[in-house]
């Protein structure tokens, strides 16, 4: 099938060219409209939650209560000073008023939460006007000027959620550009020295500006049918980027070495395609299925990632199957053109160094799967210390107005003052019973306040100030104890705030992770069966690919938890990490570690078709894919190293922590695990039961159509 492909671009290349341009205009004009696009909202609340319903309660029958914009205000005098007064009112009335609804401060309310310690420094809340997100951003946006004006020796800084938001997509667009301008110049120079020629060097980067401008193109599609987070730009853009050079680099390398074997162009492009493009069918089909499990979660975050993720899979994969191959079939021998050094012919290269470690390894199998095994479990420990939390203005970087303002709060003044845990009592207006209930969670430890801050009809919303950290395991389990406590008679009771937000996360995540683990491991089983014949490797890659994860994740929480690094990373701990984060990771790597799984299995099974010795085919494999594979994770690191520079917290550890995994896949599993676990499975590496095997010989998705060759005997390992 993928042979005759080849064939049909080699016919028609000039015509896929042509349409290739065709739609790089399209998408050069119209998909760079996306960030325009995007929602400034997170996403990583969870509809249908208990804090989700007492929030959505209490804006229906209390009216917003929402911290908008939260304006910070720091003097040499105290809040007693009637200049420092008139100062802040000043500035606050000269807003204009259909913009800005309402804003409370410490003089309109009393309220001592208001005033810092030392009484130096004030803030004022402002309900921005607006009946959605969209209409309260442009509010903000006519105001946002305006609201640091303070005069009298005051100084203002803004924060608050759309303050807070702002400064994000503002951080999330020049992160993109600036990590492209890093990144492009660099991977051009490495692929250089890859290829060793200029021409053959820029097709995988070509594929790769592809890709981003296609990843641009479909969020921006998406945007008309469903909310897709602002944080979806980076990471399809890193993941679209990497993939694509990834599968030039697959397809490129192999196209080489069958025109330096004497092969016509197009026969040439067809070999390519029955085995290189294959793999890349293969591999991209996989990870689209690993991102596919994003969209069970509930968290907007998450499904928009997936569906962002899968569409910019289909894009790489689809440009390395179609724009590539018609390049090569228009270079022919041309793309070995303006060589920089002399490429040595290809070959077999058996005894190469790669061969060589494959043949050392496999001669003492049980040691080096004993100690990878101990080593990527001891990496891995950490994890089991992980300590949640939410999503706030300390993603943003030191420095960052909206998170100075952040930080003041929680140092300066009463703690949790705009953080706290609410109550929310619907179905009763007995204002002795809710008083009632109030003092009983005033009572409970670690609460140091309970305040009713809202009353209408027959609700009520109570908030709970406490003396623990809100991302602390200690503000959880204080979570579930209010909601232990009973409700008023014939009232129901829905606790929420930014901590319950994140205990009603984990719930649905842990709900929902057992069916991500049965649809992308039975998915991943299915297609690796379909394109090798055996039961057994498709497990040895799952369990495999499981070990790396969980040594990545032990590193994520050494390093963006107990902030180890931080300082040449450029990012200040916060003590946790948000429970969505590990699910985008998981997906992601999952399914980029199987890339270079198919790869090198590719050329293990081409290599046992031809010699039935699985010895020999794994070393052949291994020499054949070593240095392509390692070639092909320094550039992803490349990639993702230039993301990691973003000035959001999370993207930055997304990027790490997929720079890790790429570095232990392409070294400690790649080059060391599998061929000790393939050397002790034997022949078995290649068994299925009868069944199975002739389910395989009629629907396989073999290299170049061939027949499925006889099914070995089981032996043993000698």
């Amino acid at each position: 099938m993928f042979d005759r492909w080849g064939r049909w671009v080699h016919r028609r290349r000039r015509r896929v060219l042509a349409a290739a341009g065709a739609a790089l205009v399209f998408a050069a004009v119209w998909g760079t409209g996306v960030f325009g696009a995007l929602s400034s909202a997170g996403g990583f609340d969870t509809p249908g939650s208990e804090s989700a319903k007492a929030a959505r309660i209490a804006d229906r029958d209390l009216g917003r209560d929402e911290a908008d914009v939260v304006v910070l205000y720091q003097g040499r005098t105290t809040v007693d000073d009637p200049a420092f007064r008139a100062s802040v009112e000043r500035a606050i009335a000269a807003l204009p008023k259909d913009k800005v609804a309402s804003a409370a401060t410490f003089w309109t309310t009393r309220a001592p939460a208001f005033v810092s310690e030392d009484r130096t420094a004030t803030y004022a809340v402002l309900e921005l006007a607006g009946a959605d997100e969209a209409a309260r951003q442009d509010a903000y946006d006519q105001v946002k000027d305006d609201l640091t004006e303070v005069g009298g020796g005051l100084t203002a800084k803004v924060g608050g959620s759309v303050g807070t938001e702002t400064a994000i997509n503002e951080r999330v667009s020049s992160d993109i550009g600036r990590a492209e301008g890093m990144a492009m110049p660099i991977l051009l120079v490495l692929l250089i020295v890859i290829f060793g020629g200029v021409v053959s060097a820029s097709l995988p980067l070509l594929v790769g500006g592809i890709a981003i401008l296609g990843s641009f193109t479909a969020l921006h599609a998406l945007t008309y049918v469903t909310d897709v987070s602002i944080f979806a730009v980076n990471i399809t853009t890193f993941l679209g980027l990497g993939l694509a050079i990834d599968y030039g680099l697959f397809v490129v390398s192999r196209f080489r070495e069958e025109v330096e074997r004497g092969s016509s162009v197009e026969d040439a492009l067809a070999a390519t395609m029955a085995t290189a493009g294959r793999t890349v069918a293969v591999s991209g089909v996989t990870v689209a299925v690993s991102l596919s499990g994003l969209l069970l979660f509930d968290q907007n975050f998450l499904v928009s990632m997936g569906y962002g993720g899968i569409a910019t899979v289909f894009v790489c994969m689809l440009a390395a199957l179609t724009v590539l191959p018609a390049l090569l079939a228009v270079l022919g021998p041309k793309v070995n053109a303006l060589p920089v050094r002399r490429r040595r012919a290809s070959g077999d290269r058996a005894g190469g160094w790669w061969g060589r470690l494959a043949h050392s390894v496999m001669r003492r199998p049980v040691v080096y799967v004993v100690a990878t095994v101990a080593l990527l479990l001891a990496l891995g420990a950490p994890f089991l210390r992980i300590n949640w939390g939410g999503v706030d203005a300390k993603v943003l970087p030191d420095g960052a107005d909206a998170r100075v303002v952040a930080e003041q709060l929680e140092t300066r003044f009463p703690r949790n003052a705009t953080s706290p845990i609410e109550a929310v009592v619907t179905g009763t207006s007995d204002r002795a019973a809710v008083q009632a209930y109030g003092d009983r969670l005033a009572a409970l430890p670690g609460v140091t306040d309970a305040t009713v801050t809202g009353a209408q009809g027959t609700t009520t919303r109570i908030s709970l100030r406490y003396d623990a950290d809100p991302n602390s395991g200690s503000a959880r389990d204080l979570v579930q104890r209010v909601r232990d406590v009973p409700a008023p008679a014939g009232a129901h009771v829905y606790v929420g705030g930014m901590t319950a937000d994140v205990v009603d996360q984990l719930d649905s995540i842990g709900a929902t992770l057992p069916w991500l683990a049965v649809l992308v491991g039975g998915a991943t089983f299915v297609l690796l069966f379909l394109a090798f014949g055996s039961v057994l490797l498709p497990l040895k890659a799952i369990v495999m690919n499981t070990l790396s994860l969980s040594a990545t994740f032990g590193a994520v929480v050494l390093i963006f938890q107990d902030g180890h690094l931080s300082g040449p990373l450029g990012f200040t701990a916060t003590g946790s990490i948000s429970p969505a984060m590990p699910i985008l990771m998981l997906a992601m790597l999952f399914g980029i570690s199987m890339d270079y799984e198919v790869f090198l299995l590719s050329r293990v099974r081409e290599q046992y078709d031809l010699t039935g010795s699985n010895t020999a085919a794994v070393a052949a494999g291994v020499q054949r894919t070593g240095s392509i594979i390692t070639s092909a994770a320094l550039l992803f690191i490349i990639v993702i190293g230039a993301f990691a520079t973003s000035g959001i917290t999370f993207i930055k550890m997304t990027g790490v922590g997929m720079a890790i995994a790429i570095l232990m896949d392409a070294t400690i599993v790649r080059a060391l695990l599998v061929p000790a676990a393939m050397r002790l499975m034997g022949r078995a590496n290649w068994w299925a039961p009868g069944p199975l095997a002739r389910l395989y010989g009629k629907y396989g998705i073999r290299e170049g159509g061939s027949p499925a060759p006889a099914r070995p005997e089981l032996e043993p390992v000698p």
